[in-house]
């Protein structure tokens, strides 16, 4: 398993699947994930107007606050293939792949530790959004 700090880690699946939501775009391509801060990079065409990042942490911290179960499923490659895209997975993780479920709200496959529940990752906060060649860099801490 990956060494993610698990509050941050859950906070940066949120997160994801608020920017799929709210921008029709793909999950992070990149992403460093800190106890402190952390910061995900996008591919994306231009950088968020300031009314966008408000809305983008007050729907990642909806989810949060909702108390979400955070639950484990493990399936066949074959089937995880068929759903999702796996070229970010290691080649070593077998013919088995873990998805990780945020409630009904986002599922994917992850090999990192995570909470149990969304009560446990306390408030979201961007600490700024960057935008170059083509990249959407948002970088965000947790109050807890």
């Amino acid at each position: 398993m990956k060494n993610y700090d698990p509050y941050m880690h859950t906070a940066e699946h949120i997160l994801n699947q608020t920017m799929v939501r709210m921008f029709a775009c793909e999950r992070s391509f990149s992403n460093h994930l800190e106890k402190k801060k952390s910061k995900c990079d996008y591919h994306f065409e231009r950088a968020l107007t300031e009314s966008e990042e408000i809305e983008l942490q007050l729907r990642v911290n909806e989810q949060i606050l909702k108390n979400l179960e955070v639950s484990e499923r493990i399936v066949s490659r074959e089937e995880a293939a068929s759903m999702f895209n796996l070229s970010n997975l290691p080649d070593a993780s077998g013919e088995t792949v873990r998805l990780v479920s945020v409630g009904d709200y986002d599922v994917c496959p992850c090999i990192g530790h995570h909470v149990s529940n969304t009560s446990e990752i306390g408030a979201f906060v961007i600490g700024s959004t960057t935008f170059e060649d083509g990249v959407l860099r948002i970088r965000f801490k947790l109050k807890r």
